[in-house]
């Protein structure tokens, strides 16, 4: 049985590049292509256009894969969203991660990454391997992730920290000093042998702390 595969991307001869590749993957079949947004919105419609997977572009214009992605977890909750982007700052990726994306990809990324990543969004909801943090976000080694237990106070902020709020500003929410709240992202990044915001995101969200 083979996958179905949406890509939506607004460069005509990358779409069509990503459509061979994804063809070429023994699991996975290409549906179609969309320029942006709002074609993918206005194709869903036909019940026989809905795909397993979106392969999102997040800089589009008309509808961007921000507020399509957003419009697919409201509307069509059965489909994965794999973020593809050349865009590797942090806000971005949180904002995707937020909007409901299932994984996060650069569009530099080796063909074999892109399979196993296509692979693992379908198969357990999310690409986040050891392989994928390393390669691509720097953050998450998930091997202590089970034995880890966190006190209330951090989780609380944890589920700050999911938002676009600065650390200032979760430091007022939880009437605690910046410095504080600088020990607390600390001492939860060693403790979950995490690297940056991100991973922490990515932890958050697989572990039902936080649901985008």
């Amino acid at each position: 049985m083979n996958y179905s595969v949406v890509i939506v991307e607004d460069h005509v001869l990358l779409s069509q590049a990503l459509a061979g590749l994804v063809d070429g993957f023994s699991k996975f079949k290409v549906l179609y292509v969309c320029k942006n947004g709002k074609e993918l919105v206005t194709r869903l419609k036909d019940p026989k256009n809905i795909p397993d997977i979106v392969l999102m572009d997040i800089n589009m214009p008309i509808m961007n894969g921000i507020e399509t992605t957003q419009h697919l977890k409201e509307q069509y909750p059965q489909i994965n969203v794999l973020a593809l982007s050349v865009e590797e700052d942090e806000i971005t990726i949180l904002k995707m991660l937020k909007a409901g994306a299932k994984g996060y990809l650069l569009k530099d990324t080796e063909k074999s990454i892109l399979e196993n990543a296509l692979i693992e969004v379908q198969e357990t909801g999310f690409y986040h391997t050891k392989n994928v943090t390393d390669l691509l976000l720097g953050s998450l080694h998930p091997k202590r992730d089970k034995q880890t237990v966190l006190k209330e106070r951090e989780i609380e902020f944890i589920k700050h920290a999911c938002t676009e709020k600065t650390y200032k500003e979760i430091a007022s929410d939880m009437c605690l000093s910046p410095k504080t709240i600088e020990g607390y992202r600390d001492s939860i990044f060693e403790k979950l042998n995490l690297k940056n915001r991100t991973g922490l995101v990515i932890y958050a969200i697989k572990h039902k702390i936080f649901t985008p």
